[in-house]
């Protein structure tokens, strides 16, 4: 294979970072041919200060897999030399195996020729030590260990969102479990004013029309997505409308409940503490306006209206 020939030297301002936050030492596996040595290689990146390499050799498909079982690298650079060392074959298995590390190809062909074969069967890159140097070989290195740790960083971010969403979901469940029991063991009394007396009748278990629930679905979403404050007039209509239906605060939460559920489930990976908070909000706005619209109702009831006779017809 013929040497990398190495353009001018730059040393690295503080010595820490090759570029953008990039360690400025490198720690690279190199699997050569059984009958060739990476001496040359070596003493390519020793003549270059861009980057501190510290290279270490493998001889062959098996004793590099052995490497990577034992030791942690930064990258792979692995030699094409067709008949001794086929590159491809061996990223392939690599990868098949579950090998994560970036991996770049080093051979005679053209980059025309290679580099799209190399991608295909999971290679980082391709350099041509005919035409590249070792400068340009340190960036491809580089830039595919940078690639590397950013997309390592965003599989655990998101492992972490998920999880998160995940608790989210578990608590959302707990609280409408919980809310549920609260509705199921509250259990209606009678009233009692002065010397007057309403008995509030048993509650049946009648279902709801489904009209009602499916205004009440549609009310939500709007809330959900608007907020506090932009569904005051709609909310009163609403409690109007209960009111005149006879429909208790108990069937009311059953109500919520039950479409909250139904929006919590098919949420799917999305974040579920929004909607519980405004749903909770949703709720305490429609009970204010349901007990005011019952505490009417009643107030009527215990002071029905009076016809009062015109003047001048009061003795009559």
């Amino acid at each position: 294979m013929v040497a990398i020939l190495s353009d001018h030297k730059i040393a690295i301002p503080g010595g820490d970072t090759l570029f953008h936050g990039m360690p400025g030492r490198l720690k690279v596996l190199y699997i050569a041919a059984p009958s060739r040595t990476g001496a040359w290689l070596a003493e390519a990146f020793a003549a270059d200060s861009a980057a501190e390499i510290l290279l270490e050799e493998a001889a062959g498909q098996a004793t590099g897999m052995e490497r990577l079982r034992d030791e942690v690298f930064d990258a792979i650079l692995v030699s094409h030399e067709p008949g001794e060392l086929d590159a491809l074959d061996l990223i392939e298995g690599y990868r098949t195996g579950g090998a994560e590390e970036p991996i770049i190809v080093l051979g005679t062909p053209s980059e025309s020729e290679m580099a799209v074969l190399c991608y295909e069967v999971g290679a980082n890159g391709y350099v041509c030590v005919t035409t590249s140097t070792t400068r340009n070989l340190i960036w491809v290195v580089a830039r595919a260990v940078q690639r590397h740790h950013l997309v390592q960083e965003n599989r655990r971010f998101h492992q972490a969102e998920q999880t998160r969403l995940q608790r989210e979901q578990d608590e959302a469940r707990r609280l409408l479990h919980e809310q549920r029991a609260a509705v199921v063991e509250f259990r209606p009394g009678s009233l009692r004013k002065h010397s007057c007396e309403v008995v509030v009748p048993a509650e049946t278990s009648v279902a709801l029309p489904p009209e009602l629930t499916a205004h009440y679905r549609e009310l939500l979403r709007i809330y959900v997505i608007m907020g506090a404050g932009n569904l005051a007039d709609e909310l009163r209509r609403l409690a109007a409308l209960l009111v005149a239906a006879d429909i208790t605060a108990r069937q009311t939460v059953q109500m919520h409940l039950h479409v909250l559920a139904e929006m919590i489930s098919g949420l799917g990976a999305r974040s579920s503490r929004h909607i519980m908070t405004r749903a909770d909000l949703l709720i305490l706005e429609v009970m204010m306006h349901l007990g005011e619209g019952y505490r009417r109702s009643y107030r009527e009831l215990v002071h029905p209206p009076t016809q009062h006779l015109l003047p001048g017809f009061e003795g009559n």
